[in-house]
């Protein structure tokens, strides 16, 4: 499938468990998740902020350009609402880019199509990760996991090295989905501490 395809599909991944959390207590968004460092309401917050960035980058703006216009907390009194309006707005752009349109990353400059596998691998994973903090569907669209598996064959241990992923667990099973979120230093089996 094409970039800017997977990207909506990782994209609905995560608003199909953003969903779920809309009659959801307060507790829950507290609750830990396999990301050390975020609970529920940070993780949620860090993928707002990614879609959020997606319009400005993919027209061309760079980092400078943006500045922090997205720093802090992105999804006030509406969690859910916060991220389906920067969610809508990011598969839009999306959809609309050129795959060979450079854009500026922190980096450097990648053609969007790659801007749109790492966006679409974050949106996949991180579907995972608020599914497992909150008792959702942990099962992942097989066709997207199988792509971004694929495309982060190559760029695994950059990201390991850059520290944006942790060490390999040693679980590396048989499902291709278990398979990936090792990759990207995940537990399949993880679970909240009650």
């Amino acid at each position: 499938m094409n970039s800017s395809e997977l990207h909506r599909r990782a994209v609905a991944e995560f608003a199909s468990r953003m969903d779920a959390l809309g009659t959801s207590g307060p507790s829950t968004w507290s609750q830990e998740t396999p990301c050390d460092d975020w609970d529920v309401r940070a993780l949620v917050n860090h993928v707002t902020g990614e879609d959020r960035w997606t319009a400005p980058l993919l027209a061309g703006k760079t980092i400078a350009d943006v500045g922090d216009a997205f720093d802090g907390d992105l999804l006030g009194d509406d969690p859910v609402g916060a991220f389906a309006a920067a969610g809508s707005e990011a598969t839009q752009a999306a959809s609309a880019v050129p795959e060979d349109r450079i854009v500026h990353l922190s980096f450097g400059d990648v053609p969007a199509s790659e801007y749109l596998y790492q966006l679409a691998a974050d949106h996949l994973i991180h579907a995972w990760d608020l599914a497992a903090a909150t008792g959702g569907d942990r099962n992942l669209d097989p066709e997207a996991v199988a792509d971004v598996a694929d495309w982060f064959v190559d760029r695994e241990q950059l990201y390991r090295e850059a520290g944006a992923i942790g060490p390999r667990t040693s679980n590396t099973g048989d499902d291709p989905q278990d398979r990936l979120l090792v990759a990207f230093g995940r537990e399949p089996d993880w679970r909240p501490r009650d």
